[in-house]
């Protein structure tokens, strides 16, 4: 009886050491790993927050437990380089600012390392219709061109949002906060969905963020009132490639009503940050866990699916070696 029940309870031992193993294999020194992985998300409302939980429990489930918390593009760097945090979403230009220590960081970010870029980031510039026709706006630089004393907000300050918003009129257009304000107009910062809220109520003119290609966001604003979405200036596209290493692309008049023709904005990517002195064995693991489980990743935030091998780690910007190891192996770059 003595043997029959060690045979079950090493058959009980055996079954949940392989229902735990996850995609770190069953091999892997885990010695070294956190007890538990601190990932930070974005402000509530917005398509990061969710990400942040979706991708939190697909770890938990496949490599380490793992917690989600709110954040920002700017400050998840900070916490991510001071061991506040383990991982946290931005956008690659963010984190190529803070490698480099420019502004808003005040020193070089260097234990703060790609894991992944996970899907292609856009930047809105959504105007109220009546505005825009009064006003004969067609483009983000008319706005500055014409100096006109526009209500406007965007995200606040410590997330990619505002730091890719204040880069596009400083470093495109040689102006600012300031230079808004000393045109008669104001600058407000504010969650999704008050913003949305502002610009439905008439108390704001325009609401500028960065988000994804298929934004439930922006619908939502489309629902509430007559807008348009403008389109970057050519040469605000270029002064941003040139100092941030951003690109162009461009929203597809099939996905937001309205939207009748392309419009090119600048562009960047949604990426996970981490931390440069977290065991190479963890890193790959978890980019293996976000290349398996992409599908069923996709199927919960849609921007998901974007998500490719080739465009996982940007040119100039260091990736974790454990990780980039992992996406040279399946790209094949």
């Amino acid at each position: 009886m003595k043997r029959i029940i060690l045979m079950f309870v090493l058959c009980v031992m055996t079954v949940i050491g392989s229902a735990t193993a996850g995609t770190a294999g069953d091999n892997v020194d885990k010695s070294q790993w956190p007890d538990q992985l601190r990932f930070m998300a974005g402000p509530p409302g917005g398509t990061w927050f969710a990400l942040g939980g979706v991708v939190s429990e697909m770890w938990t489930r496949e490599v380490a437990p793992a917690t989600s918390g709110t954040g920002g593009g700017v400050s998840n760097i900070v916490n991510v380089d001071r061991m506040k945090g383990d991982m946290g979403l931005t956008v690659a230009s963010v984190l190529g600012a803070a490698r480099a220590g420019e502004e808003p960081f005040k020193s070089q970010m260097q234990n703060a390392v790609l894991l992944a870029n996970l899907y292609r980031q856009y930047t809105y510039f959504i105007v109220r219709k009546d505005y825009a026709e009064k006003n004969g706006i067609t483009s983000v630089g008319d706005i500055v061109r014409k100096k006109l004393p526009i209500r406007m907000a965007t995200l606040k300050p410590g997330t990619s949002s505002e730091f890719v918003i204040r880069s596009i009129f400083e470093k495109g257009f040689h102006s600012g906060w300031d230079a808004v304000k000393s045109w008669g107009g104001s600058v407000e910062f504010a969650s999704y969905s008050d913003g949305a809220n502002l610009l439905a109520d008439n108390h704001i003119d325009m609401f500028a963020f960065a988000v994804g290609r298929k934004a439930s966001i922006v619908m939502k604003i489309e629902s509430q009132t007559d807008v348009v979405i403008l389109p970057v200036d050519e040469e605000a596209r270029v002064a941003m490639s040139k100092a941030l290493g951003t690109t162009t692309f461009t929203i597809d008049k099939e996905v937001y009503s309205s939207v009748t023709g392309d419009v090119p904005v600048v562009g960047d990517y949604t990426c996970i940050v981490m931390r440069g002195d977290l065991p190479e064995s963890l890193a790959g693991a978890l980019a293996k866990s976000l290349w398996d489980k992409r599908e069923e990743l996709g199927a919960a935030v849609s921007d998901l699916k974007e998500m490719t091998a080739a465009e996982a780690v940007s040119e100039g910007i260091p990736a974790h070696p454990g990780a980039a190891a992992f996406w040279k192996t399946v790209s094949g770059k």
